[in-house]
């Protein structure tokens, strides 16, 4: 017992640092702990998917950190695409700078949240139909 609960940590772990600006790779955590432990299944893919979620958040948070956006056009064209654009936040280097921006920009929460984990779920259910 003692032995998945540190399986999913490490992954929870893995995957809460891979969503902000360190480097990480949970899908390799995911693969393993899927590959290790099959028996986790759709509680690993649960596990690293909120570690991911609340990860990004926390990137937005930063970015609501830092000083108002000013009204330049490339950040227009920016807040047109608006929070849908948090479905790409899984992607590496891309996904970090997607939810920073979410905060800097001033995203609503909400909206940020749920365009942010429809993308982080997606990619790990993915990876669990795909090497399952």
């Amino acid at each position: 017992m003692m032995d998945i609960l540190l399986w999913l940590v490490g992954l929870f772990a893995s995957a809460f640092l891979s969503a902000t600006v360190l480097p990480g790779n949970s899908e390799a955590a995911l693969l393993a702990a899927l590959h290790f432990k099959p028996s986790l299944g759709l509680l690993a893919v649960t596990v690293a998917s909120l570690g991911n979620i609340l990860g990004g958040l926390l990137t937005v948070w930063m970015g609501r950190k830092l000083p108002p956006a000013p009204q330049k056009p490339w950040l227009q064209k920016l807040q047109k695409l608006g929070p849908i654009s948090l479905l790409m936040s899984w992607l590496p280097i891309v996904g970090d700078a997607v939810c920073g921006l979410a905060g800097w920009l001033r995203w609503p929460w909400w909206s940020v949240t749920l365009y942010l984990s429809i993308g982080k779920i997606a990619r790990y259910l993915a990876i669990y139909v795909l090497f399952n």
